[in-house]
């Protein structure tokens, strides 16, 4: 399961929304295959529809 704050814990290099949204899909890509919503990307940039977002990046990048 990929939670959210694991990977701001993880990459101390994002700055913005869309590094965020990077470093989802190399998680789903790797072999996650759950994520959970644990926390609200702590951006500036971070849009209202983020979690729409997030799912989006993660699931395009499952792999099946």
């Amino acid at each position: 399961m990929l939670y959210l704050s694991a990977i701001l814990i993880e990459r101390k290099d994002i700055e913005t929304f869309d590094d965020f949204l990077g470093a989802v899909r190399e998680k789903a890509a790797s072999g996650e295959r759950f994520i959970r919503f644990d926390l609200k990307p702590p951006f500036p940039d971070t849009p209202s529809n983020w979690e729409d977002r997030v799912e989006s990046a993660f699931s395009g990048y499952i792999k099946k």
